[in-house]
């Protein structure tokens, strides 16, 4: 019987996804669609999709499937295929990155989840088939010509920080689930108004439309395929962006540039900056932008605590990470957990 979890450790697998000279391409996709039994559905998943090579984080639950993944280029019309074998996903739209060496993923992940996206709705009346209308990338720039057309962003902050569309309202929270009664909220006085909401791919924004409809709302659009087939769709029609600086994403890029346009800065110095990473320092890991600059200055690091760290012998390091619970370690100018600014 086959393995249906890896056994190598992840370190190894990165190595030989580095020094593997095989073209990958890195593809996302989602699906609302109902799943009687998602560990049974998870296991032949994570088998047949072994076998094709395929890398990469996908979710599964009663609702439907959620995965960004990346698969050798010659086998990416096999994927599909394997893929539109399924009737609920026949013809899914997949979406491709635009600005990719094929490096995002190290290891298979395919894991069993309550929701494919945990948004905190408990109303058994909610129904995802009554959701808002899809607009394309040229839908979508003809709308927002309109000055009482509403663009709402329905990521997380440190997303909205590097790029978002121009005049869009950020729902100023660092979950989904909180994002949803706020954004209501903020628009309880718009129930008329053409409402335009995106995300990176659609998932968010797809829920989030059905979610004003149930709240009332009577004009609610969603991007179809998000901010990735928004860029896809611009460069292929010769149409101009609205989107403004660099589309945040879940893998080891963390970031595709949609424009050249940096509207971000260093976290640590304040210099014009949109590259996230992570805290060199494993007891810690903050996702944080840092320019160029500082990454020599302080070694990848968020602090000069960190970069003391880094230099400490491994055992020590490895005895103060010990109990951590880094959670969703994350810079926000607007919560406690932020790091102060180096002078």
């Amino acid at each position: 019987m086959a393995q249906l979890h890896n056994r190598i450790s992840r370190r190894e697998l990165k190595d030989r996804i580095l020094n593997d000279p095989t073209p990958r391409t890195t593809i996302s996709f989602y699906c609302y669609f109902k799943i009687d039994d998602p560990a049974v559905f998870r296991n032949i998943l994570y088998k047949d999709l072994k076998e094709i090579g395929v890398l990469g984080r996908i979710y599964v639950a009663n609702e439907g499937i959620n995965a960004q993944i990346s698969v050798p280029a010659e086998n990416v019309d096999r994927f599909k295929a394997y893929l539109y074998s399924m009737e609920p996903l026949n013809g899914l739209r997949l979406n491709i990155a635009v600005d990719d060496d094929g490096k995002s993923f190290f290891v298979l992940d395919v894991k069993v989840r309550k929701k494919i996206v945990a948004d905190g709705i408990e109303d058994p009346a909610f129904d995802m088939a009554n959701k808002g209308k899809y607009v394309n990338a040229e839908q979508f720039n003809q709308l927002t010509e309109d000055p009482d057309t509403v663009v709402i962003d329905m990521r997380n902050y440190y997303e909205y920080e590097v790029g978002h569309f121009q005049n869009a309202i950020e729902v100023p929270s660092d979950t989904f689930r909180e994002q949803l009664p706020m954004a209501v909220d903020m628009m309880k006085d718009k129930k008329g108004a053409n409402i335009i909401m995106y995300c990176t791919g659609g998932i968010r924004c797809e829920k989030a439309s059905a979610y004003m409809l149930h709240q009332g709302f009577k004009n609610v659009f969603h991007l179809e395929g998000g901010i990735i087939n928004y860029a896809r769709q611009i460069k292929e029609k010769g149409l101009k962006s609205k989107f403004i600086g660099k589309n945040f994403v879940f893998d080891e890029r963390l970031g595709e540039k949609i424009t050249d346009d940096i509207i971000a800065h260093c976290h640590q110095c304040g210099k014009p900056a949109d590259t996230h990473t992570n805290c060199k320092n494993d007891g810690c890991h903050l996702l944080f932008i840092q320019c160029e600059d500082c990454a020599k200055t302080y070694e990848g690091c968020c602090s000069p605590e960190c970069q003391e760290t880094l230099h400490l012998p491994a055992e020590r390091r490895k005895e103060l990470r010990k109990g951590i619970d880094k959670g969703q370690n994350i810079f926000n100018k607007s919560r406690e957990r932020v790091r102060p600014k180096i002078k």
